[in-house]
């Protein structure tokens, strides 16, 4: 039996350890809760649960930890860095335990003892710990990493295969073909891999090789045109026997505008009590530092085409942009203050933009708002790029979760409208807490190219500004 039989054949029996995995942690993590509730908060409460509202106490504390671990992507271990799977399921852990906490004291008509539950949020997160190093392990044990080759259509796809050979452990891209190549040699060499990675090719050719790929039960990775992801958002009709698709081109429907703003106003709010002191006190540091103006205002871009000023605090010396033209910054950029750079390394320098929100500028999640300059730089480039103005620009969004530095302008679009096709509630609240995660990630990316960032800004700029800065000394 051949490799590829054996991933196949093999496959059944890794879905099946992958799930026995997922239920093994959420048991053990619930049989803990069950301690810690059962011998410290029990007796507490007036009168004590009998046996069926234990249980029922439990089984909704397992149920809440399986959504949050699905939201957060804990369940992904393989897929994600073993770090950002202990990351994801921490934020799970810790959110879970605070509803928790309110739903006792609901039931026990009064305030419980934190102590035990903070003992019980730090047994859990070794647990956690523990599990996904271990499950990891297991992971790549079970499932050999696939060999892959990728069928090109243009030369610059093929950045693709450095990034899936330097970033995804679990496949190996070890041959690119282009897509002028005879296509009986194509699918001869489709048949001695694992998958095949379809990227950038013309649409007949691109279909062929995905039926005949169907057809055979080859595993077919495809990168996606602005219309497929258009179509994803389609709704379906049926013209009597015939299947009909439609698209409607006009962003979000009014109940979902208003229900996401409902949502946004809420959760701002909220966030509002914690962030006001954090907020405060940096106001305190920045104005202590300089003298100068707390907040920085610059004009974004959101829905339809809107101009609005983002708040944002001023982590930079003030006129920063009068040494050149407005450029943005990087780490090594001289007109970065000393708060500055801890405000940027934490994104503290974005909390006023909940004001943002709460004028109705804003939203929590949507494509990052882009300057003004941008925008028009990159509707020229790209035409499709106006389709993100169909919603609000987001605080977080696809592309803030799922790009890195280094990602371009045109796949950021792509998951910009990814977001927008796929829109529900649900999925606004998964990007919030997969947003967490990423605050732990350097990599993470805003909503301006780095890479075109360094370019912008070279060492002679930058010695240009640090010249101009101690002329005015």
């Amino acid at each position: 039996m051949n490799k590829k039989n054996k991933i196949k054949d093999n496959s059944y029996v890794n879905d099946v350890v992958d799930k026995l995995e997922c239920i093994a942690e959420i048991a053990v993590l619930s049989v803990i809760y069950f301690y810690f509730w059962r011998f410290q908060y029990d007796a507490a409460l007036f009168p004590p649960l009998q046996h069926r509202g234990r249980f029922v106490i439990a089984g909704v504390y397992a149920l809440l930890l399986i959504i949050g671990f699905v939201w957060t992507e804990g369940f992904r271990w393989g897929y994600l860095k073993r770090l950002d799977v202990v990351i994801s399921q921490g934020v799970s852990i810790f959110v879970v335990n605070f509803i928790s906490y309110w739903q006792l004291s609901l039931i026990g008509n009064g305030m419980i003892p934190v102590m035990p539950m903070v003992m019980l949020t730090g047994v859990q997160l070794l647990t956690s710990i523990l599990a996904c190093f271990l499950f990891t392990k297991i992971y790549f044990h079970l499932h050999s990493k696939k060999n892959m080759v990728m069928i090109y259509g243009t030369e610059n796809a093929l950045k693709l295969q450095f990034k899936a050979n330097n970033r995804l452990s679990q496949y190996h891209v070890s041959k690119a073909i282009s897509a002028d190549t005879d296509f009986i040699d194509i699918l001869s060499e489709i048949n001695r891999y694992d998958g095949v990675i379809i990227n950038d090719l013309p649409g007949k050719k691109r279909n062929n090789i995905l039926k005949y790929c169907y057809f055979n039960g080859i595993d077919a990775y495809v990168v996606p045109k602005i219309s497929d992801i258009i179509i994803r958002g389609a709704d379906d009709f049926n013209l009597l026997d015939t299947p009909i698709v439609i698209t409607h081109g006009k962003g979000l429907t009014l109940t979902q505008r208003m229900t996401k703003r409902t949502m946004d106003v809420v959760l701002c709010l909220i966030a509002m009590v914690p962030a006001s002191v954090i907020m405060l006190i940096t106001a305190i540091f920045i104005k202590l530092d300089d003298g100068g103006p707390v907040f920085f205002r610059q004009e974004r871009v959101t829905r339809n085409g809107k101009h609005f000023n983002v708040i944002k605090f001023r982590s930079m010396i003030v006129d920063a942009e009068k040494y050149n033209k407005p450029i943005p910054a990087v780490d090594q950029d001289p007109r970065i203050t000393k708060v500055g750079r801890i405000i940027r390394a934490t994104r503290i320098d974005e909390l006023p933009q909940l004001f943002n929100i709460l004028k109705g500028d804003m939203s929590i999640v949507g494509p990052r708002p882009e300057r003004v300059e941008h925008v028009e730089k990159y509707s020229r480039e790209i035409p499709e790029f106006i389709y993100r103005e169909k919603v609000k620009g987001g605080l977080t969004g696809y592309a803030q979760i799922y790009g890195r530095y280094n990602t371009s302008a045109y796949d950021k679009l792509r998951l910009d409208l990814m977001y927008i096709e796929d829109y529900s509630l649900v999925l606004d609240i998964k990007m919030i807490f997969r947003t967490i995660r990423i605050l732990f990630q350097k990599d993470s990316t805003e909503g301006f190219d780095k890479a075109e960032e360094l370019e912008q800004l070279k060492e002679d700029e930058v010695e240009k500004i640090r010249k101009a800065l101690d002329d005015d000394e």
